[in-house]
């Protein structure tokens, strides 16, 4: 189950008193101050981990605390520091205040870490206090107060490549047959109905990661269907892989199913539309092979590709044509890559467009 929101309250540990004693021995009756410091309380830290790809585990784990930093003793010992609270968050985390709203850090790194309570500092004991007119000080401090902070955890995964599509247009077929992931697959709409991530290699020890978003529908940037809570999920892809069905079910056009998805993205972000795009006809089994030809000219030409190219046409199904789409996609994020930047438009020929 993919947990990409959540309210969470963590508590840092609360700084150790400082110990107010006086030495008190046989052979040592004026034998001064020996009280020791407090240890600092814990703090809370969130750290990047790859691994993960869910907030499922604060879903019941409401309030975190670290551990209070030990008392000062006597004969000069000092408390015991309180352990830190490590929690391991999933790459793409945003971690926002949840009273102001303000986003408090983005973590995008393995190992990134992220101090969100810090630990009340261990008071000092009044060995600390003892002057050549003050030799018997009775002074001490207490420990600082542990930090409480209620915090709102928000998932945006990152992936290579997006997978964009109207329901049923065969993406969760496709991530299945490219990768080891395993999505739910069915001959109805929404069988998706949380992201997925797929590892997919390719020869040379290549990888790309791959996510399936929730098919979009038409007015889902206002918040229909079930594309407008996971649309935000594509902002941290590089490449968009906008999958055609070929022969929709419902008799409807395949370019209109294009502009359809192209202008929810639009509507719903300007930066993601312009995102490289590698454009694909899927389920090409399902058009008679005496057709093909005339299917794709049409179409390529009717979503604006220069003359001369053509969009990619592939089945995941039987795995036609999907070797070619993953190498046009990787080189599509290589030269994505070499330009520095996520958004930058690419060219047509079955590659990146608007």
């Amino acid at each position: 189950m993919l947990v990409d929101q959540t309210l969470i309250t963590v508590r840092s540990g609360r700084g150790g008193n400082g110990s107010n004693s006086l030495r008190r021995e046989k052979y040592a009756p004026k034998g001064g101050p020996d009280g020791g410091d407090g240890g600092d309380g814990g703090s809370v830290l969130l750290i990047g981990d790859q691994h993960l790809d869910t907030l499922a585990p604060f879903a019941r784990r409401r309030l975190l605390k670290a551990e209070s930093g030990q008392n000062g003793m006597k004969k000069a010992c000092y408390g015991r520091r309180g352990a830190d609270l490590e929690l391991p968050v999933p790459l793409g985390c945003q971690v926002f205040d949840a009273e102001t709203g303000e986003l408090l850090v983005d973590i995008t790194r393995p190992d990134q870490r992220y101090v969100a309570a810090r630990g009340g500092k261990g008071g000092r004991g009044n060995i600390h206090f003892a002057t050549p007119t003050h030799q018997t000080p009775v002074e001490f401090e207490e420990g600082g107060e542990p930090v409480e902070r209620q915090l709102r955890l928000e998932l945006k995964l990152i992936a290579d490549v997006g997978l964009v599509g109207l329901p049923n247009a065969g993406k969760s077929t496709m991530l299945s047959r490219i990768s080891h992931a395993q999505p739910r697959i069915a001959d109805y709409p929404f069988t998706t109905l949380v992201p997925q991530l797929g590892m997919v290699d390719l020869p040379g020890e290549r990888r790309l990661v791959v996510a399936d978003i929730p098919g979009l529908i038409e007015g889902a940037a206002d918040g229909a269907g079930l594309g407008h809570d996971f649309l935000r999920h594509i902002e941290r892809t590089t490449l968009l892989l906008h999958l055609i069905d070929c022969a929709p079910p419902d008799g409807s056009d395949p370019v209109e199913n294009y502009r359809t998805i192209r202008n929810e993205l639009a509507t719903f972000s300007p930066a993601l539309a312009e995102k490289p795009e590698v454009i694909a006809l899927n389920k090409i089994e399902l058009v008679a092979e005496d057709e093909r030809d005339q299917f794709i000219e049409v179409f390529s030409g009717q979503v604006g590709f220069p003359r001369g190219e053509r969009a990619l046409v592939v089945s995941g199904a039987t795995g036609e044509g999907v070797r070619e789409m993953l190498e046009t996609c990787w080189d599509e994020l290589a030269d994505s890559r070499r330009k520095g930047a996520d958004a930058t438009t690419g060219g047509w020929g079955g590659r990146a467009g608007s």
